[in-house]
This record gives C-alpha cells, sequence and structure tokens, in this order.
C-alpha cells in the first residue's frame, strides 16, 4: 500500500548501520586511515562529513572546500562552519584557475554564443528543464541568459550547444575530484562520494568527477532521508532549510529546474513506488496527481535509467584479463 509517509525512517538504527559499515570499508576493505569529503555547503556533504566523524573521529576526516569563479558565496561560507561545528581539519582549494587553464569558461562562452553571440563574460546564465508533469514533451533543456543591463532571455539549446556547455562544465566537477584525490594520497584516506540514491539512479553527477569515489554512504538513502538524518545529525538549519542548488552556473538555479524537473521531495516517491511495481492509478490517488502525470515521471525516470548507464559502466575490455594463463 502506498502512503506518503512510506520514506520514514528509523533513524537512530540507520545512523548505526552506516557507520559500522562505513568504518569496515574504510579501515577493513579499502585498508585506509580516513577520508576526505569534499564540502559544498550543501545536505549531502553535510552529512557524509558528519557520518565519518562518527563512523572514524574527526581527527580522520579532512573537508575540502573548492570554490571557482561561478560559485555562490554562501557555498564556501556554509561549507566552513560545517567543518567548523564537526571539529575536522578543513582545506580551500581554488580551482578557479585550474579550469580557467584548461579552457572551461572560454568553452562555455563559445557554446552559449551559438545561441546569443552578443553573450560575454559579464553576463550570467542557467540551464534548465520544464516540468515533467505538465506535458509530454522532449527532454530540451533550455538556456537563460542575463545582460548586464539587466535584460534575461531565454532559448532552447541545440543538441550541439548544451553538449559542449556541459562538456566544458564538467572540467569543475572533474577537479575537483582531482584534488580529492590528491589530499587522499598523500594522507593514506579514502574519498568519499556524496550522491543520494535520486542523484545515483538518475545520473545527476559527471562520470569521472563527482561520480568517481572509493565509498558513497548515503546512495542507498533518497533525499528525503538524508534530511531526516541530518536534522538528527545537527546538521544547520540553514542548510536543512535551503533548497538544493546546482551551484554550477552563475545564475542560481534548483536541482528540480536543471535536471530533475520535479521537486525532490515528490520524485522521491515516484522513484519508491516505482521500484515497487505500484501503478500509476495507485501513486496519483495518494499524491493528488492524474495518472497521465504519474506516467510520465515513470517514463522519465526509465529515460535517465538508461542514459545513466554509461555513467556506472565500467571501462571495456576487448579480452578477458582476470584468469591466470
Amino acid at each position: 500500500m502506498f502512503r506518503k509517509n512510506v520514506l520514514d525512517i528509523q533513524v537512530t538504527d540507520a545512523l548505526a548501520q552506516i557507520e559500522r559499515t562505513l568504518r569496515e570499508q574504510v579501515l577493513g576493505t579499502l585498508r585506509r586511515k580516513g577520508i576526505v569529503v569534499g564540502l559544498s555547503g550543501g545536505i549531502d556533504s553535510s552529512v557524509v562529513a558528519a557520518l565519518a566523524v562518527r563512523a572514524l573521529g574527526k581527527e580522520k576526516v579532512l573537508g575540502l572546500f573548492m570554490p571557482e569563479r561561478d560559485s555562490s558565496g554562501d557555498s564556501l561560507r556554509l561549507g566552513k562552519v560545517v567543518a567548523e561545528t564537526l571539529g575536522i581539519e578543513s582545506v580551500i582549494e581554488d580551482i578557479g584557475p585550474v579550469v580557467a587553464a584548461a579552457g572551461c569558461y572560454d568553452r562555455q562562452v563559445a557554446a552559449i554564443r551559438t545561441i546569443y553571440p552578443e553573450y560575454d563574460e559579464r553576463w550570467k546564465c542557467k540551464v534548465t528543464l520544464p516540468s515533467i508533469l505538465d506535458s509530454d514533451r522532449f527532454n530540451v533543456s533550455q538556456l537563460t541568459v542575463l545582460s548586464p543591463a539587466g535584460e534575461t532571455k531565454t532559448s532552447r539549446l541545440t543538441p550541439s550547444a548544451y553538449l559542449q556547455l556541459v562538456a566544458a562544465t564538467n572540467f569543475k566537477q572533474r577537479t575537483r575530484k582531482m584534488l580529492e584525490y590528491y589530499h587522499a594520497d598523500r594522507l593514506n584516506y579514502a574519498v568519499a562520494g556524496t550522491p543520494n540514491r535520486l542523484e545515483y539512479d538518475q545520473g545527476f553527477f559527471v562520470k569521472l568527477g563527482d561520480g568517481a569515489a572509493d565509498v558513497k554512504p548515503i546512495a542507498a538513502l533518497y533525499k528525503t532521508q538524508v534530511y531526516a538524518l541530518a536534522r538528527h545529525l545537527g546538521v544547520i538549519e540553514e542548510i536543512v532549510g535551503r533548497e538544493p542548488t546546482t551551484d554550477t552556473y552563475t545564475l542560481e538555479q534548483s536541482q528540480e529546474d536543471f535536471y530533475y524537473s520535479l521537486h525532490y521531495s515528490k520524485l522521491d516517491l515516484f522513484l519508491w513506488a516505482k521500484n515497487r511495481g505500484l501503478s500509476a492509478e495507485s501513486v496519483a490517488a495518494e499524491l493528488g496527481y492524474s495518472p497521465d502525470q504519474v506516467r510520465r515521471v515513470y517514463d522519465d525516470i526509465d529515460q535517465k535509467r538508461r542514459a545513466t548507464q554509461y555513467l556506472h559502466a565500467r571501462p571495456l575490455l576487448l579480452d578477458p584479463v582476470d584468469e591466470v594463463p
């Protein structure tokens, strides 16, 4: 039977299990001394850092802040609060010069100029998707730009412009992961990933960027459950009450606008129901949507899962190499 409270968990039991498993994985399976966590000021990284402290102790956790020129100032400020509250060592690594040297910003501008030739680095931008509930539609991303004079324009992104813009932006996530592994290597630590179940299942991560990690402590938890853990762990209210953002482009945007096309609190329930084979009619009746709307969400979940197979895939070998000749 589907109910709105199906994602409620026994927080104390869940924490005990995660702490025990994380400790066994890091110290036993991986034979590492501690954990590196990239702190973004968001709910997921805050919870992962708190779990790492509970599992290994604050002296065995390193928090990394990795801002760049498009980052929100709130991300660094809130990340510092998390580190200070947990009492962990932290390091600031400004990735701006690295991604600039790799051509990240120039390549972004070049992609945007195929839509708006007048665009330059004084402008701001973001990428969004329309709501999945409104109607059947192709997942066509839109580009919104804000001129220095305050004029806002929105237009569909062509496939080539979208791919180039995303490819250039992915420099940021891959640079951050490079630095996480630098610090992990020098300390003999493991790198902790921060995806929740929604991100892991639906492909909201960059391959070999934020998708790379040695352990992913909250990948089995729905976003709603991560928030429940955060409240129990004492994550500050400013983070718990903050809507999840991408912190990727210069205009602020939610994860809903950028990728999911639906608020996480609803999408969690749809994903839970779909995982259990519940009909669109039964879910619609409980959540107040039409069966057609639920089917649209189910179809979008399937489409994203197909695309995510590549992100999860291991490198392909021409011949097996695991057998001793």
